[in-house]
């Protein structure tokens, strides 16, 4: 059997009275073997998401994660020729990707429109966990120093700071969404190593490429320093 198509063999024995199959079918006095499709947490978080306006706009509003906004705009691929799903986008015009064949949880990209790219998580789950609970995670990135962790944990301090004096209702719509898609939220720190981790490993065969060349790092060379507001 393809392991990729991920399925599940369910025997149902036949009975007296009628049964149903998992195709709607009624099914009496016969014997059957029906194969049903996994459903992978990832899939079921995006269902969730388009079953749900409201959810969708309080996902919006923390993270600009838009499932309307899929589209990357160009024709784009990766170094290693693994499949890519585009399955949201944000304000700026940045895109979200499943990377992989269906059937199971699978790693996520995020291309900007400005030429940067790289992975931000190891399924949708898990990248929604960093986007969800990190303030402003896309600056944490940019002014990262290249990807000095250190320099990241500053710039989140920042951040941090100016959610509460601008946005305060934040933690509570992150709490909102980690309840409806079952997430779970740790500390700042620990959000911002597993960013780190993810964007790290994008080399070799994450690396987007598209007809004008490689995309560049997620991770900025800029220092918090650069914004004036942070000195």
């Amino acid at each position: 059997m393809n392991e990729a198509k991920q399925a599940v063999i369910v025997e149902l024995k036949a009975r007296n009275d009628p049964c149903q199959s998992p195709a709607g079918r009624q099914i009496a006095g016969v014997d059957f073997t029906a194969i049903v499709r996994r459903v992978t947490r990832d899939e079921a978080i995006l269902d969730s998401i388009r079953r749900d306006s409201g959810l969708a706009e309080v996902l919006w509003r923390v993270c600009e994660f838009d499932l309307s906004r899929s589209d990357p705009g160009e024709p784009i691929r990766l170094s290693s020729g693994i499949a890519l799903e585009g399955i949201a986008g944000d304000y700026t015009g940045g895109t979200f990707f499943l990377c992989g064949e269906g059937g199971k949880d699978r790693p996520v990209l995020y291309a900007s429109s400005e030429g940067q790219a790289g992975l931000i998580g190891s399924s949708l789950a898990a990248a929604l966990e960093v986007t969800v609970g990190l303030p402003s995670w896309w600056d944490c990135l940019k002014f990262s120093g290249s990807g000095d962790l250190t320099v990241m944990r500053t710039t989140a301090d920042h951040l941090r700071y100016d959610e509460l004096a601008n946005e305060p209702e934040t933690d509570a719509d992150r709490v909102t969404v980690s309840h409806a898609l079952g997430l779970e939220l740790g500390a700042i720190p620990s959000l911002l190593a597993r960013l780190h981790t993810a964007a790290s490993a994008t080399a070799p065969d994450f690396v987007l490429t598209s007809d004008a060349g490689e995309y560049e790092s997620l991770f900025g060379p800029w220092l918090p320093s650069r914004n004036p507001a942070w000195r």
